[in-house]
């Protein structure tokens, strides 16, 4: 556990949107609008809570992933690498009137990730997009 870090206290939705990413490039979130930060969101066409579930499920079925936060519109995920346990935040919002899952995912410490945030979003991605 020596780099997991220490988990962020500015996780959570304010005001609709989740917690600004930081300068350094080891974060993407779809609430971003610099191009180094953002990833499109989820889309759904199903219920919200068929959206969450199907989402919550597919984050229990990756390696190294804990659930920490769970409410209706909302999941916070801690993933930790294989290699040196560097743990990643990741956060969901569901925007039930725009059919929206808003997305940010962030190294916990570091500076680059080599793209591991966006490359394990749009791994969730694929996953949620594949019809059930």
């Amino acid at each position: 556990m020596i780099f997991a870090g220490t988990r962020p206290n500015n996780l959570g939705v304010r005001d609709g949107r989740l917690a600004p990413c930081p300068p350094s490039p080891n974060c993407v979130s779809s609430q971003a609008s610099d191009s180094i930060h953002q990833i499109a969101p989820l889309s759904f066409t199903s219920t919200s809570e068929q959206a969450l579930s199907k989402l919550k499920s597919i984050i229990q079925s990756l390696p190294r992933t804990k659930i920490i936060t769970e409410t209706e519109d909302y999941l916070y995920a801690e993933f930790k690498t294989a290699l040196m346990g560097f743990v990643d935040d990741v956060e969901f919002y569901l925007d039930s009137n725009a059919k929206l899952i808003h997305v940010r995912s962030a190294s916990r410490l570091g500076y680059g990730d080599l793209g591991v945030n966006r490359q394990r979003i749009e791994t969730i991605r694929a996953l949620f997009n594949k019809s059930t």
